[in-house]
């Protein structure tokens, strides 16, 4: 039997409710079981009666509450720093609009795995590398997957692995806002591809990049955002 190459994940074991530090807004994977199969949506954690229930937002597809039934059973999986969780909740009451939550059973099993701290996250986002010095030309790339310590750039531009320090520059637009934000990250060359290409075109060089001493908010940037490649489309992680 194969694991899943795309979560990495170790072997489960079980969790109790505290170490999952869980805080209000956090972002949760809500699972439900009507349809021949389970159907994922997203909701937020609004708070919590340890032992009794937790509060959540009500899911929205297409711009609409979800049709939940008191009883219903649904799966919670959310992710706290290198771990992600889940467990079984049974829903106990439902506030329709204007308030859109609902009450769930409080867990009374919680499951949780590992995760690779550095998983990359496939993406498809232009971006500028520049040699660390004052007369440097910024070269146009490609940004190919990213994560916490590093990325894969490609680029028809041949660039010389010993060649020292480089700056990274790309932008970002992560959810649930959206809002743009730009990165400049320190990085060196780890390795150098040549990427195949149709017969006629230009050779396209690809990188391996390695951060260095990447910005705080910017580590919790490519964390929360290969956080939502799992929650939304494991095909992305690398």
């Amino acid at each position: 039997m194969h694991s899943d190459p795309a979560v990495h994940e170790m072997n489960p074991k079980e969790f109790v409710f505290e170490s999952m530090n869980l805080q209000v807004g956090i972002r949760l994977q809500f699972i439900t079981y009507r349809r021949l199969k389970p159907v994922q949506y997203f909701s937020t954690l609004i708070g919590y009666i340890k032992d009794d229930y937790l509060i959540v937002k009500m899911p929205m597809e297409n711009g609409a509450p979800i049709g939940l039934v008191e009883g219903e059973r649904v799966t919670i999986r959310v992710f706290s720093g290198v771990n992600v969780c889940s467990f079984a909740c049974t829903v106990e009451r439902i506030f329709g609009r204007p308030l859109l939550y609902v009450h769930l059973s409080f867990p009374t099993a919680i499951q949780g795995t590992s995760l690779r701290t550095a998983m990359r996250v496939k993406v498809d986002l232009p971006a500028r590398i520049t040699a660390a010095t004052a007369d440097a030309t910024a070269l146009a790339c490609t940004l190919a997957n990213i994560s916490v310590s590093g990325a894969r750039i490609e680029t028809h531009h041949s660039l010389v692995q010993d060649i020292g320090e480089m700056l990274l520059e790309f932008t970002l637009a992560p959810p649930p806002e959206h809002h743009p934000v730009s990165v400049r990250a320190r990085a060196a060359i780890r390795n150098i591809n040549t990427v195949r290409v149709e017969p006629g075109e230009a050779d396209v060089f690809a990188y391996g990049l390695q951060f260095i001493d990447l910005d705080p908010n910017h580590f919790m940037l490519l964390q929360n955002l290969t956080y939502e490649a799992l929650l939304a489309d494991r095909q992305k992680i690398v």
